[in-house]
């Protein structure tokens, strides 16, 4: 693990400014953060930070940005050029989960937008990738048998390509509630809150105490499966994942 950041979203009532939220990170010493999408003030408040910055390119723009490169200009033009050095951007993630789905067409046209205007730019250094959640699964248990479903792969295959050419990580939204309120049955409460006090699953050579674990290695077994499709092609090398752990409040909760 290279380090441990913390999503910022902005949707809620009295919330800290971005001023003393990015004092809050500094404080802690939390090096990374996310924002789900552009916003001005947060911008400005991490000028000079050192924070590493996964920005957002928002669900509702991809499909204007996946035809058109003069949109994909004016975004990075407009969210990073105007920031950098400034700013510390690590990731720009062009759309969060929406593979499988309507809007999964526009993910790879726009990432590759996305990325020949940080090109053009000077900004080679950002990387470009996707969010997606844990959904994109349609195999994960056991762990070793992890596998995407059919709908995700057809779009996840090219993506994963273009991540490994690039050098870029699969951004993976991981919510371990989720899948605790959807099988409460078979999975206890305290293997999803990482309190099991020993051993709850065993895979082959692998022991689980905790569910987070065991989603991130069917993900990881998911994404070989993958890779070793591709390099028979002889068009792929190696893509890790880059995860966010995304705390559930309540069952009709937000998250944080």
């Amino acid at each position: 693990m290279q380090s441990i950041g913390v999503c910022y979203g902005r949707d809620g009532d009295n919330i800290p400014s971005p001023a003393d939220t990015v004092n809050l990170y500094k404080s802690n010493n939390i090096g990374s953060m996310r924002l789900y999408s552009p916003d001005a003030d947060a911008l400005q408040a991490l000028k000079g930070s050192g924070i590493q910055l996964t920005l957002d390119v928002p669900n509702t723009v991809l499909s204007s940005i996946a035809s058109d490169p003069n949109s994909a200009t004016t975004w990075v033009q407009t969210n990073v050029k105007a920031y950098s050095p400034d700013v510390s951007f690590r990731y720009i993630a062009v759309g969060n989960e929406v593979i499988p789905g309507d809007s999964a067409q526009y993910v790879l046209p726009a990432m590759t937008n996305i990325q020949n205007a940080l090109s053009a730019a000077g900004l080679d250094q950002i990387k470009v990738s996707t969010a997606v959640s844990q959904g994109v699964l349609g195999q994960s248990s056991p762990p070793s048998s992890g596998a995407f479903s059919s709908d995700a792969q057809s779009t996840l295959q090219p993506i994963v390509q273009f991540l490994s050419q690039s050098g870029a990580p699969l951004l993976v939204n991981v919510y371990p509630y989720f899948s605790y309120i959807g099988d409460e049955v078979d999975i206890h409460l305290d293997y999803a809150l990482f309190t099991a006090p020993g051993t709850v699953v065993t895979d082959g050579q692998y022991n689980y105490q905790n569910l987070f674990d065991a989603i991130m290695d069917a993900l990881y077994t998911a994404l070989e499966k993958v890779g070793k499709l591709l390099s028979q092609r002889k068009c792929i090398s190696t893509t890790y994942l880059a995860i966010f752990f995304i705390l559930m409040l309540s069952r009709t909760g937000g998250r944080v």
